[in-house]
């Protein structure tokens, strides 16, 4: 469990919160452009709104509440708030279209949800169809009316969190093993399913991932910029857990998408840590205003969610002066598996299992591989989700019964016991019956200096069963001819592109993740 500076342990979130509150007091917590909350405008902000779920609301410890928010100073005061009030937190996008809002709320049974004000007329579409009987929206002169047939609390945010303000809460009795969060995964691959993480895997998980950074990241003395969408896993785990629980104070980044934006949300301070991945980390040292801000405070700079490219961080190096930290992790293990040793980095490599974390790789009669060897990467860790939400089918496939997580990765541990992720097992090519990684061929390629963003799938091949197609953005000078020598001086004939397509842009997730899946579902070696 996560312990705080003053040596106290928290079982489940709702006390960890409380604790971090009192410990920290009148230290900013959050800030997001020039409004801010200190720790004490969280602790009583949150206890407020959970109050009014207490009085003003039918929900009960157990049910779940949607979050549907951007990176706002109210999503730390309603995910809080939930949790404090005995809430199943269900992160959701608030990009997600009607048809991905239902399945998520109807898979979940969510019966409230906090929607970002601007949204709402998505939820008026499908409210009926769902258990949803609390709505909350953020207060804005856009918002439009909620249409339903059935009677639904419709409430403004700020009003819920004044009308309970300064009350007392009854406190929820939370087991550390009870569900904390459904945090839905498996959206680029097939239908999302959702990952049941509990208080005690949240909490043992980030007291894992503080044993790596201690003695980097001090407590009270970081500033975070938070570019990564709370409403993800990671982002929600490490700055919203963990940061916050060291009285570090994190910059919230609404869009990341919009550079100029972000460069302004962030000059005003001397941030000393950031997390991040490749298109963020590219799209940053290209950009002038950037480029100009003081790095002196840098410290520690976090990549996961997707390989770190050579490219990514040796313009992170140019442009900042400091290093990238990788690391890799999944929604289903709470999410940190690994991560190299700040300042010591193994490059081409997320580092070593956290403590207390196995990690083995098996081939596919599940027998665990010697070391070099590539196959299936599984975990097995305190970390590791209870299963699927109404999913034993799927928990059964990739949970043993032994315990281990079956992650869908492809990898190998090198000597030193760094991991090394090949690539996807679903994404693997089969050319001619030689193995093609799209990783590797995506590394080659965005090495080139001509080349910006890389994407690289298999498609059906008359001749050699699967050919490999690469995907790629340019600058405006690349010459095609240059790129395929270069493509030939570096891969093995059987890895080399048939087709390489220039395009405008690459399809990508919420969170900058190239969705490869997208592309195979388009793209054919005609």
């Amino acid at each position: 469990m996560l312990r705080n500076v003053k040596g106290k342990t928290s079982t489940n979130l709702a006390r960890f919160i409380v604790d971090a509150c009192e410990t920290y007091g009148d230290k900013v917590a959050f800030y997001c452009g020039p409004e801010q909350l200190t720790y004490r405008d969280i602790e009583s902000q949150s206890r407020a709104l959970a109050c009014w779920f207490q009085q003003h609301t039918a929900l009960q410890p157990g049910d779940r509440i949607a979050i549907q928010l951007p990176n706002i100073l109210a999503f730390p005061v309603v995910a809080f708030a939930a949790l404090r009030a005995g809430l199943v937190v269900v992160n959701t996008n608030p990009l997600y279209t009607q048809r991905e809002m239902l399945h998520q709320f109807s898979d979940s049974g969510a019966k409230a949800v906090v929607i970002f004000g601007p949204f709402v007329d998505k939820l008026s579409g499908i409210i009926d169809k769902t258990d949803i009987d609390v709505v909350l929206c953020t207060s804005s002169e856009q918002t439009p009316p909620i249409v339903s047939e059935k009677e639904v609390n419709i409430t403004a945010l700020e009003s819920a969190i004044s009308r309970c303000n300064g009350m007392k809460m009854v406190p929820v009795a939370v087991h550390p093993d009870s569900v904390c969060m459904l945090q839905y995964t498996g959206g680029t691959t097939g239908r999302a399913k959702g990952a049941c993480l509990t208080h005690r895997s949240v909490l043992s998980n980030m007291a894992q991932l503080f044993e790596r950074l201690d003695g980097v990241v001090e407590p009270g003395e970081e500033i975070f910029v938070c570019p990564l969408p709370l409403y993800h896993i990671y982002a929600f785990a490490v700055n919203l857990i963990l940061f916050f629980s060291l009285g570090n104070a994190n910059i919230l980044i609404p869009n990341p998408r919009d550079l100029d934006s972000m460069v302004a949300l962030i000059k005003p301070h001397k941030f000393t840590g950031m997390a991040g991945i490749n298109t963020l980390f590219v799209g940053l040292c290209q950009h002038e205003g950037f480029r100009a801000l003081d790095f002196s405070d840098l410290k520690i700079t976090l990549s996961g969610g997707t390989a770190l490219i050579d490219s990514a961080r040796l313009a992170w190096k140019d442009v900042t002066g400091g290093e990238i930290t990788e690391g890799y992790g999944m929604s289903e293990t709470s999410p940190v598996i690994s991560i190299n040793h700040p300042g010591k980095e193994h490059y081409g490599t997320v580092g070593h299992a956290l403590v207390d974390t196995k990690v083995e790789i098996w081939d596919l009669n599940e027998n665990a591989l010697p070391k070099g060897d590539v196959g299936q990467i599984v975990v097995k860790g305190a970390q590791v989700m209870k299963g699927y939400w109404n999913n034993p089918k799927e928990t059964s496939e990739v949970i043993t019964s032994n315990g281990y997580f079956k992650t869908g990765d492809l990898g190998r541990i090198l000597e030193d016991g760094s991991i090394q992720i090949v690539d996807r097992l679903k994404d693997m090519i089969l050319v001619s019956g030689f193995n093609v990684y799209p990783s590797e061929v995506e590394q080659v390629l965005s090495s080139h200096h001509d080349v910006l963003e890389v994407a690289v799938v298999g498609v059906p091949d008359p001749d050699t069963g699967e050919a490999v197609v690469a995907h790629i953005t340019t600058r405006a000078s690349l010459d095609m001819d240059e790129l395929n020598r270069y493509c030939r001086e570096n891969l093995a004939a059987y890895k080399i592109p048939k087709q390489i397509k220039i395009v405008s842009e690459l399809p990508k997730s919420a969170v900058g993740k190239i969705l490869r899946r997208e592309l195979r579902a388009t793209q054919s070696t005609d």
